[in-house]
């Protein structure tokens, strides 16, 4: 053999097994200390990665990996155990290996030097029952940019899930608004729901000073951990993706993976069963992905995955299929997630003094419980404050007038709406039902929110964003030959899995 193919296999070698490879024993954890004790034994075939490659612990529950000194190991959570989690109830799942610690010239601090390798890195976890039918909340882009706005989500998200029986919560990237230091407060503010809660990293939450995108997300390190990993719950396989792309050079993102994170996607699936269902966390939308063909070529084949993210600031349901590019048996169920901050917590404010923050879509701002059971799941789109039963908005003129009534326009914002919902409505208790038509248009309510503010304000300006194209919008035409008085607008709207939901609205006919 050649004497650089022998060099090279026994390097590759010395840092599995050898003097350069890390080390260390996933436990059980049975007094919950975070700490090995001498009757705590090792937990076999349990998966633990550098970001890249994975491995399992053996029977006594030891593992080996490569390294750099920029490394991050975590432990893969398997079913029906959980990981440690600090104050503020984030994860504890990893370890971080930076010797040197992050750039000193970042504004916003990072890592700490962590020194040596340590002899051992054991990972502690604490036996806890699963059951196949779960709960669990994702928060689209909260992105405060001061502590009045983490005030605004104190209020009007956060004491209603306080005591919820979701077993944890997710984040799905905006965490922030530029501003780093404010990660602390908000974190103590979610602590309080009192689940564990993960995160996933997005564009505002990135060190801009950076010079590339390796070292963009240290600060995220510091409160975090890694910015890719995965773990299971219940029946269900879920992964976090960072697909934001940052150069420094350019100033700018764009939605893209790199190529370690390709790899560990590939390592990772190799060891889920097929007949989990894979749940993809990101911040931007998949479709907004710039090599996203990677991705899909490695879970197009599997029976049961969907996706889910943050990022556009409006909910829709997108069925990715073959013009895309995807080459699955069925199309792929992406999720554009519900956002708590709504149009960056603008717009009018109410009586308790929080903006009414409308979505770009017309939706209200709000946050998704979704429930799987298997290998399925249901989303549920909850509006900030209002009750479960809020799930669509029916806009009418208050007066018609009976001979030109069907130059006017009902529309039916539907929030939880997708190509599969159909919408009907009748007005008048002896009338007919109408159906509907899906018409992808800006949302009649929230232009005209948007212009009436700007009148009444100082400036004459819009301070609400542009509006966007609702993916849940029906209208149709206000039919001839109404009686005359009051009416009631009764409306019949199904959602993406096939829920009625109904609502009212009164309107006057007049001569």
């Amino acid at each position: 053999m050649h004497l650089s193919i022998l060099l090279a296999t026994f390097i590759s070698i010395m840092s599995v097994s050898g003097a350069m490879a890390a080390r260390g024993t996933v436990f059980h954890d049975k007094n919950q200390n975070s700490q090995r004790d001498k009757d705590e034994p090792g937990i076999k075939n349990i998966a633990v990665s550098n970001g890249k490659e994975i491995t399992r612990t053996n029977a006594e529950g030891k593992w080996e990996l490569p390294h750099t000194d920029d490394t991050i190991f975590f432990v893969i959570k398997p079913r029906d155990w959980r990981t440690p989690l600090n104050k503020h109830n984030l994860p504890q799942f990893y370890y971080i290996h930076k010797p040197k610690g992050s750039s000193k010239d970042l504004k916003y601090r990072g890592v700490e030097p962590t020194g040596p390798l340590p002899k051992s890195i054991d990972f502690a976890l604490i036996s806890n029952k699963e059951p196949d039918t779960f709960k669990a909340i994702f928060f689209g882009d909260p992105q405060p940019r001061s502590i009045e706005q983490i005030n605004y989500i104190a209020h009007d998200i956060i004491p209603e899930l306080v005591g919820t029986d979701a077993k944890f919560g997710v984040t799905l990237g905006d965490i922030m608004f530029d501003d780093l230091d404010l990660f602390e407060p908000s974190n103590a503010n979610l602590a309080l729901i009192g689940i564990p809660w993960y995160n996933v990293v997005g564009n505002h939450d990135i060190n801009f000073d950076s010079e590339d995108d390796a070292g963009s997300d240290e600060t995220f390190h510091r409160f975090f951990g890694p910015n890719y990993y995965s773990f299971d719950h219940g029946p269900v396989h879920f992964i976090v993706l960072d697909d934001v792309e940052w150069s420094g050079k350019k100033r700018s993102y764009t939605g893209g993976l790199d190529e370690n994170q390709l790899t560990f996607v590939k390592n990772d699936l190799a060891l889920v069963p097929q007949e989990k269902l894979i749940v993809i966390m990101m911040h931007i939308p998949l479709t907004n992905v710039g090599n996203r063909q990677k991705l899909y070529r490695l879970i197009e084949k599997r029976p049961y995955t969907m996706s889910i993210s943050g990022h556009t600031h409006w909910h829709a349901h997108k069925m990715i299929d073959e013009k895309d590019g995807w080459k699955g048996k069925e199309p792929h169920h992406h999720i554009i997630n519900v956002c708590v901050s709504g149009t960056w917590w603008k717009g009018t404010k109410d009586e308790v003094g929080i903006p009414h923050t409308t979505m770009r879509d017309g939706a209200p701002n709000g946050y998704s419980v979704v429930t799987f059971d298997g290998n399925k799941h249901v989303l549920d789109f909850k509006a900030a404050r209002q009750p479960a039963s809020y799930q669509m908005n029916i806009q009418a003129p208050d007066r018609i007038d009976q001979k030109n009534s069907q130059k006017e326009f009902i529309y039916v914002n539907v929030f939880n709406g997708s190509a599969r919902s159909k919408v009907k409505m009748k007005i008048g208790k002896d009338s007919d039902w109408i159906v509907l038509n899906k018409s992808v248009e800006n949302d009649p309510s929230y232009v005209n929110a948007r212009e009436r503010e700007a009148k009444n304000s100082k400036s004459g300006k819009p301070e609400l964003n542009p509006p966007s194209p609702s993916d849940h919008l029906w209208k149709a035409q206000i039919p001839a030959g109404l009686q005359f008085g009051s009416q009631l607008i009764e409306v019949e709207a199904t959602d993406h899995y096939g829920r009625i939901h109904r609502g009212n609205r009164i309107i006057r006919i007049e001569k």
